[in-house]
Order: C-alpha cells, then sequence, then structure tokens
C-alpha cells in the first residue's frame, strides 16, 4: 500500500499556497517535539533535500522556539547550507519558519482527542519576496510533492516513538 494515501490534499483556493494533512495516531505534544527539534527534520523529510543541521553554525537552543534562528545542510543538485527563522510558534499547535526568500513552512496540529492529532503541513509563498518567481522554479509542485512524501514519513515517526512511549509506561 502507498503511504501517501493516507495524505488529504488540500484545496486552499490561494495560488501561492500548497497544503496537505494526515491523521497521526500520536499526542500533539509528542508530533510537535519533533517539529521543534531540527536535528530531526531529516528523519521525516520527504524531499531528500534536508540533510542536517549545521550545530556549529546553529544560533540558540536546540529547541526551536519564536524569532529562534537555526541553519539546516542542504541539497537539491549540490549541497548548501541556509539559515531559517521561526516566524510561528506557538506550542503543541504551529510551528512555521522560512529562509532569506521569506515564503514559510508551517505545521498546524489539530488534536483529535489525547493521542490522535491532525497535522497539516503547508508551503505558503504569500510572504515571499518573489511569488512569482517560485512558479517559474517550479516550486509549488516540488514542495506539494514532498509534503506528500513527508507526512507519511513523520507519521510513522512520531506513531514509533508513542508506541514505545506506552510501552515503557511513560504515558
Amino acid at each position: 500500500m502507498d503511504s501517501s494515501q493516507n495524505v488529504t490534499v488540500i484545496d486552499t483556493h490561494e495560488p501561492y499556497v500548497r497544503a496537505a494533512s494526515i491523521v497521526i495516531d500520536a499526542p500533539a505534544s509528542l508530533i510537535f517535539d519533533l517539529l521543534a527539534h531540527p536535528a530531526r527534520h531529516c528523519e521525516f523529510d520527504g524531499s531528500g533535500s534536508v540533510q542536517g543541521i549545521q550545530p556549529s553554525l546553529q544560533l540558540g537552543a536546540s529547541r526551536l522556539a519564536l524569532n529562534e534562528k537555526f541553519t539546516m545542510s542542504m541539497k537539491r543538485v549540490v549541497p548548501y547550507r541556509i539559515q531559517n527563522e521561526v516566524v510561528e510558534f506557538e506550542e503543541d499547535r504551529c510551528i512555521a519558519w522560512c529562509h532569506v526568500g521569506k515564503h514559510r513552512w508551517r505545521y498546524e496540529l489539530e488534536v483529535l482527542d489525547a493521542s490522535t492529532t491532525i497535522v497539516t503541513e503547508t508551503f505558503d509563498a504569500r510572504t515571499a519576496k518573489i511569488p512569482a518567481a517560485l512558479k517559474l522554479m517550479n516550486a509549488y509542485n516540488m514542495n506539494l510533492n514532498s509534503i506528500i512524501a513527508t507526512l507519511p514519513r513523520l507519521k510513522t515517526l512520531a506513531e514509533g516513538e508513542h508506541r514505545k512511549q506506552v510501552a515503557n509506561g511513560e504515558l
């Protein structure tokens, strides 16, 4: 079974926004903790571009907070580093970051019950410096495909960690 079948693509009715969601059988706090630790991003990134965090270049704490800056090692054809800044942050509910281009990657968490969460990932270029240029680069379709690949990976990771916590009596 293709794991992307669990993903629901959302029609945002916005030309510069792409989004999809997935139901994850894990508490929002556990999922948010994965999202708020950039060193974990390469574990669930579906784009294949996130290689890891640059610890020596990271500013601030290892867990993200509003206005926190962090630098990631990336690779899209060639390796590069990019500094991001957290621009939205509501504990266990929403986290978003952007880099110099100002378009945002956002995760929103909606609690269904104590151990079930809907996660919506959004690529939002309404804040981009030049949103039309992203269209020329096919960034909208590429990011939607990355979202569709990322969400099942995040689901697998979070549900696995949740099962371990339950088995170890940590919850």
